[in-house]
Formats: C-alpha cells, structure tokens, sequence
C-alpha cells in the first residue's frame, strides 16, 4: 500500500455527509477507521481523495444499506472511469447471538479496482453517485491506493494448474486440476504456477508439501473459502506466494473448518503476498506450525480472526502484514490445545477489529508482539490484549517464560464493555481463568493516542479475583486518554517507569476491585513519570473528558 486517506482526512474532500466521530457500539461511524466516514445520500454527491503519492489502483472501505447492491461511479482527474465499483452489502450486518453482548456489526466491506493507468501524486480519483447509482446512501469510510506491479510470467521449473485442465474463468471447478498440479509440480520437484485469472476451487485442498505460487495477488485470483485445509500436521513445507483468496462467506463459523488457510503448512514454510477477503477466518493455523513465516500479506473482511495461531505453533513469525474489518481478534495467539511458543507478530498493522482484540495473547511462551500498529477497536475487546483465558480446557497453556510486548502503537482503541458495564482500555491485562505469575511481562516503548477511555485496564476476568504479578510497564508515551492511565480490577502489582502522558481526562487511578473483598492492585513506581498520578483513588469509574460520542 502506499496509501490510505480517510475520506474526511486532509486528503478528500466531499459534498457528502460526515458521521460520527461515534465509539457507540453497533453504528457506523463506531466502526470504521478513525471512527468517521462520508454518506453520499443524494445524486450527485462524491467524495473525493488528492493522491500525495503515485498508485495504479485502489481498495475502497464503503458500506450499503442492509440488502442492497449497487454500482458507484469512478472519475479520475474529473473523466468518469469505464469501471465502477461494484459493491454489495451481502457480506456485511452480521449477527453472533451466541457472543454475549455483541450487536448486529461488521457493516463495511472492501472493493478493488485497477485503474489500467498510471496515476501521479496530485491527481484526483472521486466517487460519486451518478444517476444510474442507485444504492443510497453509500457510506465511504477510505480509500487505499496501491502501486501494483505489472503481472510476474510463469517462471521455469513450474507447472501451470492449465495445463492440468483448471478453468481461468472461474466457471467450472478447478480444484481436480489443483490437485494434479501438485501431484506433477512434487514429482519434478517443482512449483506450481497460477497464472493471472479467475479460478474456483470449490473443494478444499489438502496438501502435504508444496510451493504454490501466482502472477501476483491482484491478478491470480482463487475463489474458494477455504482453499487449504489440513486437518492434521504435515511435513511441510507449505509455500503460498502472490495470489488472491476471494470468498462468499456470510456470517460467522465456529464449528467450521471453513477458513482461508487452515490447519498445518508443516515445518519451514513462507506465506507472502497473499490477498484473503470475505472468508469466515483467513489464517486459522493448528496441528503443527514450525519455524513458518507469513509476511507482506492482507486479510480483509472476515466473520471471525484475520490469523489465529491455535496451539503448536513454534517459531512462527508474522510480519508486515495488514489486517482490517475482522469479526474476531485481528491477530490472536491461542495456546490451546498446546502450547505455542516462541511466536512474532511483528511490524504488522490491525485495524477495526469489530468484535474482539485487534492483537490477543492467550497463554503461551517467550512470544513477541513488537512494533505492531492497532487503531479502532470495538466493544467486547481492547487494542491489545495479554490474557490466560483459556475459552477451552484440557490443554491450555499459560503465559510463560518472557512475552515482550515493545515498540507498538495503539491508536482510539477501548470500548464500553456492554456485559460489564464499564470501559475496556486500549492495554488489558487479564488473569481471567488463571493467575499471571511465573512470566516476565514486559511492556516497553509503547505509544497510546486517543484512547477514549483508559490506557492499562488489571484485570481479572472471569470475576474471581486473580493476581497479576512479574508485570513490567516502561517508556510509555500517552496523548490524549479520556479517562485515567491505570484501571485496577484485581490485585497484583507491577512495576512502571517513564510513562509519560498529556491530554489526561481524569486524575488518579481506578480501584474497583471485584470481587469487592479483592485486594488493590499495588503500583512500584520507578523514575520518570509524569502527566499522571496514582491519586486520588477512585473507587468508581470516572466520566471520560472530553465526553465519549
């Protein structure tokens, strides 16, 4: 991506309408990012976005009335474009009754479009609801541009899925011819190759090793929901390179291993550049995942996670990988039904996680999560969680050994908790099902902006009380928090060194302990504070100011 703009940001300009800012659950201004968006209601209106950088295509964040499809014209530099967006609200309003207090949510959705030209920094790409524009209003949250290299040629040593016979106009079912290519592609020790087109692959793959690679994930597209699944650990290892996943999910699969990616890619394996979008999970890895890589790739629009590392994952290492519009954790470590351990989300960006975390750790071992940027949580989770909920039992495994959170950025995240009544902070740490002890949790050179609520929320859960110990919060830079930096929930202590903060709503520190017999969490405070205090003690949950919308 070279960039995004907001379509209320410096970069646009509009005659539509601006909603929000909300952090009201369930609206439309609540989830989008920066939690405002443009409604073109009338013919006529647009919204219209100045390039500051040169790009040859664009992924538009837009939501529909419920039920509604429709068409949205394009003008570059003022001439209308031969292609609209086409655009559909069938993947959107989804609702989880079986998640206390959730609400109707996932409402936006994404659309691409190469524009078959090169355009300049400067130049001008609008959307407008032309009169043949029927699907008002049309609510434009951003727009990504994106400078995409021409198609890569299939390289030597490859076996193209065509001359297995696989469809490139997605009309019949290529996944027999899928298969034989693996089969021929091992056979030589060579990869496969998916040439630019259109493929459906309506049966799941399962795959013990291979190297499966595309002309690039704007041009190889699979349609399938879920493309691999192995259900049981496999050699490996599993190479994905360079092409799209496209799906038809609608509404959320628990029980289902209906996902992009799911299961094993065996031991050594590189996933990059892929493009996932409108499946229920894009990455859901489990059974056995060592020493496997994803990188450089974008999960857009699911029902559930972007990527969740469900147990027996060792050295895994997720990087530079953009998340967004997710009905679950972003991006979550799940050490369950084994423990996961030595795993990196690194460098990667999270946004609008519409119902849980954008970044979560469930238990686990000498993990990181470093230099990670995540923006716009929603109600039901924080910006980044660190927690020993377990949601299932036997296997689960607490946190353990060094977790090292560091060098993250967490913007406008936290959320009125509907079930608990009370704010989620944009950090939680959360002794739910079993005590913190026994781990160095070490936080260190984070930036927090415009949390609504409160920076650090202590917390244990499942409302018995649990202590938080071997917690380390250090050089901590906080700009506008509406409530207080600390929310003490529990007991434990932890120990907080140059945590600077300007713009604080509230003086003091919460203390609402629950159960109420529960001891205060206890603070050792180091050199270098400021901007904040642990008094007065508040033995309530103070108003945000500003006032949340």
């Amino acid at each position: 991506m070279t960039g995004e703009y907001l379509a209320t940001g410096p970069n646009a300009t509009s005659t539509g309408s601006v909603i929000g800012p909300s952090y009201t659950q369930g609206g439309l201004a609540s989830e989008a990012v920066g939690r405002e968006a443009v409604q073109l209601t009338a013919t006529g209106q647009y919204v219209q976005f100045t390039l500051g950088v040169n790009a040859n295509a664009v992924d538009v964040a837009y939501a529909l009335p419920q039920g509604t499809s429709g068409i949205l014209s394009v003008y570059v530099n003022g001439v209308k474009q031969s292609h609209e967006l086409q655009l559909t609200s069938a993947y959107s309003y989804i609702s989880t009754p079986e998640i206390y207090g959730s609400q109707t949510h996932h409402f936006y959705n994404d659309v691409r479009l190469l524009f078959g030209t090169e355009l300049r920094r400067g130049d001008t790409v609008r959307l407008q609801a032309d009169a043949s524009d029927t699907a008002l209003p049309y609510t434009i949250n951003l727009a990504d541009f994106y400078q995409v290299a021409a198609p890569i040629q299939q390289p030597s040593h490859t076996v193209s899925v065509l001359s297995e016979g696989a469809d490139s106009t997605g009309a019949t079912d290529s996944a027999p011819a899928f298969n034989a290519a693996i089969s021929a592609a091992n056979a030589k020790h060579e990869a496969v190759w998916i040439p630019a087109g259109n493929f459906a692959v309506d049966e799941s793959l399962q795959v013990n090793t291979a190297t499966i690679e595309g002309a690039g994930d704007w041009y190889s597209q699979i349609h399938s929901n879920a493309f691999i699944d192995n259900t049981s650990v496999v050699p490996g290892p599993v190479n994905l390179k360079n092409f799209a996943i496209l799906g038809d999910t609608v509404g959320r699969h628990d029980d289902s291993t209906a996902n992009a990616i799911n299961g094993s890619l065996g031991t050594g394996a590189v996933v990059d550049g892929l493009w996932i979008q409108n499946t229920n999970v894009g990455f859901w890895l489990q059974f056995g995942n060592t020493d496997v890589t994803v990188r450089n790739s974008v999960v857009l629009d699911t029902d559930a996670d972007g990527l969740n590392l469900n147990g027996n994952a060792t050295g895994v290492v997720v990087r530079n990988d953009f998340i967004r519009n997710t009905g679950d954790d972003g991006l979550a470590i799940w050490s369950y039904p084994a423990v996961d351990s030595h795993d990196v989300f690194a460098w990667d960006t999270v946004e609008q996680p519409n119902l849980a975390n954008g970044i979560a750790e469930y238990g686990g071992t000498d993990n990181a999560i470093v230099h990670d940027v995540i923006a716009d949580s929603n109600a039901l989770g924080s910006g980044l969680t660190i927690s020993n909920e377990q949601f299932a039992s036997p296997g689960f495994t607490t946190l353990a050994g060094t977790i090292d959170v560091s060098g993250d950025t967490i913007i406008r995240a936290g959320a009125m908790n509907p079930n608990w009544g009370h704010p989620m902070s944009a950090i939680q740490i959360d002794a739910y099902d079993y005590a913190i002890s026994d781990v160095a949790l070490d936080l260190n050179d984070l930036n927090v902006f415009d949390t609504p609520y409160s920076v650090f929320e202590l917390v244990s859960g499942d409302g018995t009380g649990l202590p938080i110990s071997g917690l380390r919060i250090a050089n901590v830079k906080i700009q506008n928090v509406g409530t207080v930096v600390f929310q003490g929930e529990t007991q434990g202590s932890a120990y907080v060194a140059n945590v600077h903060a300007t713009g604080v709503g509230a003086a003091g520190t919460v203390q609402d302990q629950y159960p109420p017999a529960t001891p205060q969490f206890q603070f050792q405070l180091g050199s270098g504070n400021s901007g904040w205090s642990l008094s007065p003690t508040l033995a309530y949950f103070p108003q945000p100011s500003p006032a949340v919308p």
